[in-house]
């Protein structure tokens, strides 16, 4: 009962079709659904944005997608507008066995900071709430899968490393957007943080 399986962002807005597709995003829904029967606890994430959040490209006027600004949390990467509270951008994807999930983690949801960690807000202090579920639960090993490998994946993975966590992702089950090399640095600073990637 000490293991968890954390489900990042396995949504529609995040697969083929949807508002920030991440390629091959939809071809990881199944083998999820199979890792779920090994473990005692799955906990989903989902990103769950209000209309106009800060982190959309359309809401800074001369600013496009994948630009990059200086927030008070430091650099922020501006995005399409997607996964808007809601909609169905925001919802799962279809395939996915929600069933399955103890709790939904939903982040981003103040306008005012993105949120690509399942644990924290992108100030790296605003807690979601999922270390003390976890806690609860006496779980100590955590297995990360889901979209996308370089952003929500990374961030998660060394978050709940440097909170004391065992923590492997497994890279069968994730895809990465890859902007600008992200996806090797990703790996390098996972396998920096004690994060094991199999």
């Amino acid at each position: 009962m000490t293991k968890a399986l954390i489900v990042i962002d396995v949504q529609k807005g995040f697969c083929p079709g949807g508002n920030l597709a991440v390629p091959g995003g939809d071809e990881i829904v199944a083998g999820i659904n199979a890792r779920m029967a090994g473990f005692p606890h799955v906990i989903l994430t989902q990103d769950w944005h209000p209309a106009g959040h800060s982190s959309f490209a359309s809401s800074h006027a001369g600013k496009s997608p994948y630009d990059v600004i200086d927030m008070a949390y430091g650099a922020q990467v501006l995005w399409p507008d997607h996964c808007i509270q809601g909609t169905e951008d925001a919802a799962f994807h279809p395939g996915l066995n929600t069933n399955r999930a103890r709790a939904i983690i939903r982040k981003g949801m103040n306008p005012a900071i993105d949120s690509y960690s399942a644990f924290f807000e992108n100030d790296h202090e605003t807690p979601t709430g999922l270390e003390g579920l976890l806690r609860t639960l006496g779980v100590t090993d955590l297995t990360m899968v889901g979209l996308a490998t370089d952003f929500c994946v990374n961030f998660s993975a060394v978050d709940a490393t440097q909170l004391g966590f065992v923590v492997t992702v497994d890279t069968a089950l994730c895809r990465a957007i890859d902007l600008d090399g992200s996806h090797a640095a990703a790996r390098v600073g996972m396998t920096s943080a004690g994060v094991t990637l199999a």
